[in-house]
């Protein structure tokens, strides 16, 4: 028969477990919500407008204030960019605040922290999936998750599966362009999303602790990750904290993200020039330039339409397919300092050998 003691202690526990589940119902809602307000029905609502009329509303962004001073294309790209994403980038924020306040960091290294980096890779890719986010959007979430103890792996694959394998996209793509385009996205989008972040993720752990970096030690990582202690949770204190989290994220990640934009106007549209050029080399720099330009969700839909419309090749189509929506310059130096600054170049230089492999790909279907 327990001890006074060990009845209180077991209530504790159980209480404690039940403001857990609590917490997290709270997150899920949260996000839902704003997912909903944000990417699920307006893009319920884009599905059906294109398919009632076989085209895509809007042009690119790329071409928006061509004859203007390098300044004021820059500003006219800002702006517009920003009015575009500014909805999702919101709901980022916010649920990047409230998964970091209210859902205990064991339990998200649980849910996406595998004992392999493959198997973490595959759990961040299939969490992607509903959040439906450009690369910059995604960038507040990924940071957080990292920060919680989330594996790089499962990290890396959470920040590129929302974007390149983007279910709203993949639907746009099918209604829009031959099959051929969806069959690439999926097939190298998998093999990035999943295969390469393993990759980058086992190349880091080398990287930091040299050969005894491997699979056993990447294991371990996960296992003292679970082990930790979360803050308590005081539910008067809850939105104190969240507000906490939400203004530091907003105040670090904001400004340099619209900075960054901001020198994106500035050299992306002279840059992205190269998408109408022949040739190997010319895809090459199209991947290369791809990974650096930054666009909301949907954004490549129209540049491809159009490169396919002037008589463009296969090969930079299938390039552009992938490095456009996956990484650009604005959501690397967001993730940077949280996934590591040499994580974060590999998975461009990871991008730009996908996107040659789609290129490749959708050559040998054309």
């Amino acid at each position: 028969m327990g001890t006074s003691s060990d009845v209180d202690a077991r209530s504790g526990e159980r209480l404690s477990r039940a403001s857990a589940f609590l917490a997290v119902g709270i997150a899920v809602a949260v996000a839902a919500t704003g997912l909903a307000w944000a990417k699920w029905l307006p893009y319920a609502d884009r599905a059906g407008t294109v398919a009632a009329s076989g085209a895509w509303k809007g042009s690119s962004l790329l071409a928006l204030g061509a004859g203007e001073n390098a300044f004021a294309r820059a500003w006219d790209f800002t702006l517009a960019y920003s009015c575009a994403v500014w909805k999702a980038l919101v709901v980022a924020l916010v649920v990047a605040a409230a998964v970091d306040v209210l859902v205990p960091k064991r339990w998200l290294v649980a849910l996406l922290g595998r004992r392999t980096p493959l198997g973490g890779s595959l759990a961040g890719g299939v969490a992607s999936l509903p959040g439906m986010m450009c690369t910059c959007c995604t960038a507040p979430i990924a940071v957080t998750m990292r920060r919680a103890g989330v594996p790089l792996p499962a990290a890396l694959a959470f920040w590129l599966g929302n974007p390149v394998l983007n279910p709203a996209v993949l639907v746009f793509l099918a209604l829009l362009a031959p099959a051929s385009w969806v069959a690439v996205r999926v097939v190298v989008g998998v093999l990035l999303v999943v295969g390469f972040s393993a990759l980058v993720g086992v190349w880091a752990a080398r990287r930091r602790g040299g050969d005894r970096a491997d699979v056993p030690a990447a294991r371990e990582a996960v296992e003292r990750a679970q082990r930790q202690a979360d803050e308590p949770l005081v539910w008067r204190e809850v939105p104190r904290r969240f507000l906490s989290r939400l203004a530091r994220l907003a105040v670090v990640l904001v400004p340099e993200y619209l900075v960054v934009v901001f020198l994106i106007g500035l050299v992306g549209p002279p840059l992205s020039g190269v998408f109408g050029q022949a040739g190997a080399v010319a895809v090459l720099l199209a991947a290369l330039v791809g990974t650096l330009v930054v666009l909301p969700t949907g954004g490549e839909i129209p540049i491809l339409l159009g490169l396919a419309a002037a008589g463009a090749s296969a090969g930079m189509l299938g390039a552009l397919l992938l490095v456009l929506p996956a990484v650009s310059l604005p959501s690397a130096v967001m993730v940077g300092r949280a996934l590591g600054w040499r994580a974060t170049a590999a998975t461009a230089g990871a991008t730009v050998v996908a996107g040659l492999l789609a290129g490749g790909l959708l050559t040998a279907l054309a």
